[in-house]
């Protein structure tokens, strides 16, 4: 009979291979392994937390990431170029010359809660922060999740659990925890006296990604105007030495009548200067709209049909649109890698021309200060005429992202727009999810953006789908207007029939309202 090893009191050792204590041991030290796809639990059968590891799925094979509809891909090389990089020590040799400090990547914990769902629903929820949290530039460590009815009101998780992830973090050299909620200010205090760390909450990592890959001026300006909402009452003070008095000088008090006590103080004055700020960015995002609006009216008034592609972030937005009009714009195998909304130009097999608008994508939670400051972005998606939602079929959870996109839809009032559901990645997928999201969704084409498959499909769903002339003429042109026959050859007119006669072109053509009052002078009496 051979003895057990003995290891200790916890029983979670007992329950782990040889290669996952190896795996844990190789993170502790720091060293250059990638994390086990490993769930490893904590505490005793209570079910009260639960240790969530693995890679976030949002990191991918570079190679596999482009087609060649995707095109040079600058954009993508320009900020990948800036991107920090693990393993590159910059620690001080001598720290008697100048203060001692290490430079690194942020290295996170994260910290969830499971209220309600099932418990793949949290650690599906916790692994999207992860993947957010490496999309911002850290390097994740550990993952806890805690089994809860609701969040404590100081600090979260609960005084023992909150014990626990300070073990965690402790252990593991972490200089971050990442909670994958909102946070009141009161609990992020709480946490952080606890864990003796960095604390922030999803919404302010969410912001943090968008403020790195915002491009554009009014983009820039729509992340800044979040970020200050969210920062607003999260402020912190020092005490009254940072007070400011009022008044001039009188005597010896050095303070003017009705004035000796403490003046504005420091919080105020930076609640103050927010407040000014937040006013002067909806002034300059309110001055951008009309540009946009002057460009959607001249669609309308061609009466363009408009198509927005909307969905998931990560869900392949992008390289679908690459994928159907070469736009060549930037893709990257991470969350909210493009902001600012792409239009694109194309036509259906009948020469019927449209829009594709990519715009931004969406995540599980969305910060209410990003719908309300990219609301302008956002009516493109409600403006529409057709909304391709693309949706990550090979995503564990492809049924909670589409229910989380059309939570914004609601907000945004784009819930009455026709939409077509684009079951992406379908190279990658699970057949039998396919099949299942199929039955659950009529209206749907299955599509791969990479591959290429089932785009042909795509395209004749939209053609089917957007609006179509539907005045029809009978018309006889006269031979010195071909400025009226050129119009008919253009996007916004199909032609059934073209005869050339004696007195001049006789045309059988369908025709948009506004193209039928000018060619009413051309039409021939039955």
């Amino acid at each position: 009979m051979t003895s057990q090893p003995n290891t200790g009191s916890d029983p979670a050792a007992q329950d782990m291979s040889p290669e996952e204590i190896q795996a844990v041991i190789d993170r502790i030290l720091a060293k250059d392994v990638p994390a086990r796809n490993v769930s490893t639990p904590r505490g005793e059968g209570s079910g009260n937390g639960k240790a969530v590891l693995g890679k976030a799925q949002a990191i991918s094979r570079l190679d596999e990431e482009h087609s060649t509809y995707d095109g040079d891909q600058q954009d993508l090389e320009e900020r990948r170029a800036l991107r920090r990089r693990a393993g590159l020590s910059t620690e001080l040799e001598d720290v008697t010359e100048v203060e001692y400090r290490q430079l690194r990547l942020e290295r996170v914990v994260l910290a969830g809660l499971w209220s309600d769902g099932t418990l793949a629903d949290a650690e599906n929820s916790l692994r999207e922060l992860a993947a957010l949290a490496e999309t911002a530039g850290s390097e994740v460590l550990d993952g806890l999740v805690q089994r809860r009815a609701k969040p404590d009101p100081g600090t979260f998780l609960g005084s023992g659990k909150a014990l626990e992830l300070k073990d965690i973090v402790m252990s593991t050299g972490a200089d971050t925890v990442v909670v994958d909620a909102e946070l009141a200010p009161s609990q992020r205090r709480g946490l952080e006296d606890i864990v003796k760390v960095k604390v922030i909450d999803r919404t302010a990592l969410i912001l943090d990604i968008f403020a790195q890959h915002a491009k554009s001026r009014e983009g820039k300006a729509q992340v800044e105007l979040a970020q200050l909402e969210y920062l607003l009452p999260r402020l912190r003070g020092w005490g009254e030495s940072m007070s400011r008095q009022a008044g001039g000088q009188v005597g010896g008090a050095a303070a003017g009548m009705g004035s000796r006590g403490p003046g504005e103080t420091k919080i105020e004055l930076d609640r103050r200067r927010i407040r000014t700020r937040m006013a002067k960015l909806r002034r300059e995002i309110a001055a951008m709209k009309p540009a946009r609006e002057t460009k959607r009216a001249n669609r309308r008034r061609n009466e363009v049909p408009s198509v927005a592609i909307a969905g998931y972030t990560n869900a392949g937005k992008s390289s679908l649109l690459n994928r159907l009009t070469d736009a060549g714009v930037l893709v990257e195998n991470a969350l909210f890698a493009t902001l600012d909304p792409t239009v694109r130009k194309a036509e259906t097999a009948d020469g019927l021309g449209y829009t594709l608008a990519d715009t931004v994508g969406f995540v599980r939670s969305l910060p209410t200060q990003l719908v309300e400051a990219f609301r302008s972005t956002l009516e493109e998606v409600a403006d529409s005429d057709l909304i391709l939602h693309v949706v990550d079929a090979s995503h564990p959870d492809p049924e909670g992202q589409i229910a989380a996109v059309r939570k914004v839809f609601s907000e945004v009032d784009a819930r009455k727009v026709p939409e077509i559901i684009v079951l992406n990645k379908a190279d990658a997928a699970d057949p039998f999810v396919i099949e299942r999201l199929k039955q659950r969704e009529p209206r749907h084409v299955v599509v791969s953006a990479r591959t290429g498959e089932g785009i042909a499909e795509l395209l004749k769903a939209i053609s089917d789908a957007i609006p179509r002339p539907g005045v029809k003429l009978e018309l006889l042109i006269p031979y010195d207007r071909g400025d009226l026959l050129s119009k008919l050859h253009e996007s916004d007119a199909e032609i059934i029939n073209l005869e050339h006669v004696e007195e001049g072109t006789k045309a059988v053509v369908m025709v948009r309202e506004g193209l039928a009052a000018e060619l009413e002078p051309f039409t021939l009496n039955d």
